[in-house]
């Protein structure tokens, strides 16, 4: 079985669309239009406007090159190489040479027709906006990636409050029978949700919102965290009384992994254990005091945990003000 995209779906529709009204102007070349619109079928809306454009003006500057080398040198196939051993350097510095290959089926359309005149190059130009056209009018519209992101966020979440049950459970009880799933199945949710929350950014021309995008980057801050603070918890082979206070601590935190956390309550939590901690009987043997030495640097580790969370919900606060005061500045 093989699954037909949205990518591929477009370009079937909008390949025919072009050449259709290219045929209905009686346009020559009029099935070139069919080329510029499968190639300027993209993705996401900002690369289809990207695509668009680079086309665009390099197509712009091969007609104007190639009228005067060709009206110069004449119609002879060494014009041909000469045309691009220019056009190429300068689309490459003005970086639009991504319309190199569109740019060159209008060449060859020079060298077909032996003769520049200003009909010809209405014509040129009309295929150019044609093919163009058909390809930005399909590319407006993009299916909502939002339900998905959303799964994938859900899904997340919930394996980490799964990871964050072993961690309670190993200190209360000492025993840990976890087969560790989630780890690799959180660390590929993230990277796909990631891909995913970018294409959603991509899709956004007018607003610079990135709330999936930087919510998956602080999830992965954190994942990180979670996978260098799992050995040094299992390590931990000796029961002290503060093994149930920090699964405590980790319960209240598995307990509100939630993206509207701002993650203060939980920092101040932990600097109220650290404190705790900290008045305790010092420790009576060896064992204990690498146990308490380990536990203390687990919740270092979490610290960080709590601050990137912290830093996130100051980031997605401060991009919708900026976009509040922008909307502002539009209506006045």
């Amino acid at each position: 079985m093989f699954r037909i995209g949205y990518r591929t779906l477009k370009t079937a529709v909008a390949t025919p669309i072009a050449i259709s009204i290219a045929q209905f102007f009686h346009l020559h070349n009029f099935l070139s239009a069919g080329i510029i619109a499968i190639l300027c079928i993209q993705n996401t809306k900002k690369k289809s406007l990207s695509a668009a454009w680079s086309r665009f003006v390099a197509c712009m500057l091969n007609m104007m090159i190639s009228s005067i080398l060709f009206t110069v040198f004449g119609y002879h196939s060494f014009v041909i190489g000469l045309v691009l051993f220019l056009f190429i350097p300068i689309t490459v510095m003005l970086k639009v040479n991504e319309g190199i290959v569109t740019s060159s089926v209008i060449l060859l359309h020079f060298y077909a027709n032996g003769h520049v005149t200003w009909s010809f190059l209405f014509n040129e130009f009309l295929i150019i906006m044609i093919g163009i056209g058909a390809a930005l009018i399909m590319n407006l519209y993009m299916p909502s990636l939002d339900q998905t992101l959303i799964n994938y966020q859900q899904q997340i979440e919930a394996n980490f409050r799964i990871i964050f049950e072993e961690m309670i459970q190993y200190l209360r009880m000492d025993k840990m029978t976890w087969e560790g799933k989630e780890i690799t199945e959180t660390a590929s949710l993230l990277e796909e949700g990631r891909k995913l929350a970018f294409r959603d950014v991509e899709n956004r021309i007018t607003t610079r919102d990135s709330f999936y995008y930087e919510y998956f980057k602080m999830r992965e801050q954190q994942f990180e965290i979670i996978e260098r603070c799992l050995p040094t918890l299992t390590s931990i082979s000796t029961m002290v009384s503060q093994r149930n206070l920090v699964a405590d601590f980790i319960e209240e935190v598995k307990n509100n992994i939630k993206p509207e956390n701002t993650a203060q309550n939980r920092l101040d939590s932990l600097y109220r254990l650290q404190e705790e901690m900290k008045t305790m009987a010092l420790p009576k043997d060896r064992e204990e005091f690498e146990a308490r030495a380990a536990l203390y640097h687990f919740l270092q580790e979490m610290e960080q945990y709590l601050l990137i969370k912290s830093e996130f919900k100051d980031t997605v606060n401060g991009n919708k003000n900026e976009e509040q005061t922008s909307r502002k500045r539009e209506t006045r």
